[in-house]
């Protein structure tokens, strides 16, 4: 299946949960970082939920807390 994360075109051969993905792109820690897919945010609780399909537009991100 074929898929963007950040900005780079990628191939995964098994099905993913966005937590398995993550790890396997050796981001080993969620702490500070935000997810869009299919440009929308997913809240970190729902990432070993989603299973990453094809055609599926990854955006990792650092958040940032304002005011």
């Amino acid at each position: 299946m074929k898929i963007t994360f950040n900005n780079r075109s990628l191939e995964l051969q098994n099905p993913l949960s966005i937590t398995e993905f993550l790890s396997y792109q050796f981001y080993p820690s969620s702490s500070g970082l935000a997810l869009a897919l299919n440009q929308t945010v997913i809240p970190q609780k729902n990432w070993p939920d989603y299973q990453i399909k094809d055609g599926d537009d990854i955006l990792l991100f650092q958040a940032i807390a304002g005011g």
